[in-house]
Parts: structure tokens; C-alpha cells; sequence
């Protein structure tokens, strides 16, 4: 049982929201195409540049710093350890970068890398998940079809 009651409630409403938008992302035209369902996250962070680069509030503003200065460490296994490392995507633009921080997240958490009964780093994890979240809704309000299908659909 988890000893943290604020990152549980964090992580519950982070899964919620992020499985959200990735619906919302695929069924208003941002995914890859016939075959697999998948959101096309790149193509999205096109549409949302100018709300990263001219954020909007400050929440959004602090959310952004946080994330490019201190992103999301990438599990990997060293001689058979896990680890953590740090490792910066390659992309020219920022939005993506975030995305691609915020879906990292999310693979960290889904996939054991934060929790395993307890959480990791929770002084790391609570930041990364509140700022993810501020990051997502500010991206899903703002462009018109994902917003209708995020709360609409």
C-alpha cells in the first residue's frame, strides 16, 4: 500500500487525463493514419508552438521552465542494473520536447519505473506529474477540435 496519498491521487488524475487526450488527439485528426490507432503527438505540438513559446498564465509559464530544466529521466538498464539517465530527445521544437517529456512520464509511471508499491523520488515525481497535467490541459484547450472532443465526446 502507498504511503503517499497526494502522488496517488496525482498519478490517478495524470492516467485520467493523459488517456483523455490521447483519445481526444485520434479522434480529431491528429493520429498517423489507417492501421493503428495511434495520436500523432508531433503533429499536435505543431498546432500548440505558439502556446508554448507565449504561454499564457504563469502556471503554464513556471510549467514549461520546470520541464525543460529539469525533464523526466529515461529508465535503462546498464549491465544488467536499472538506472536512470538523462537524455534529451531530438527535436527542433519545443512543444514536442514537452510531449515527448510528458508521454515519458507517463512511461515511467505505467511501466513500474516511479512505483512499485512505493514511490520514487517523490519529491521529483509530484512536479512532474502537476506540471504535465497543467501542460496537457493548457495544449487541449487550445486548439478547438481537441477541446470539443476532450469535452464533449
Amino acid at each position: 500500500m502507498s504511503e503517499n496519498p497526494i502522488l496517488d491521487a496525482l498519478a490517478n488524475e495524470f492516467f485520467r487525463v493523459f488517456s483523455r487526450a490521447e483519445y481526444s488527439l485520434k479522434a480529431s485528426g491528429f493520429h498517423k493514419g489507417d492501421g493503428e490507432a495511434n495520436a500523432n503527438w508531433e503533429k499536435f505540438s505543431r498546432e500548440v508552438e505558439d502556446l508554448i513559446r507565449n504561454p499564457i498564465s504563469q502556471d503554464l509559464r513556471e510549467a514549461i521552465s520546470f520541464m525543460l530544466s529539469s525533464p523526466p529521466k529515461k529508465q535503462v538498464i546498464k549491465q544488467g542494473i536499472l538506472c536512470w539517465e538523462e537524455c534529451i530527445p531530438s527535436t527542433n521544437s519545443t512543444a514536442n520536447l514537452l510531449f515527448l517529456y510528458i508521454r515519458r512520464v507517463r512511461n515511467n509511471l505505467f511501466h513500474g519505473g516511479k512505483f512499485n508499491g512505493r514511490w520514487f523520488e517523490p519529491e521529483r515525481s509530484e512536479p512532474l506529474l502537476k506540471f504535465s497535467l497543467i501542460i496537457l490541459r493548457a495544449a487541449i484547450d487550445k486548439v478547438p477540435r481537441v477541446c470539443d472532443a476532450y469535452y464533449h465526446e
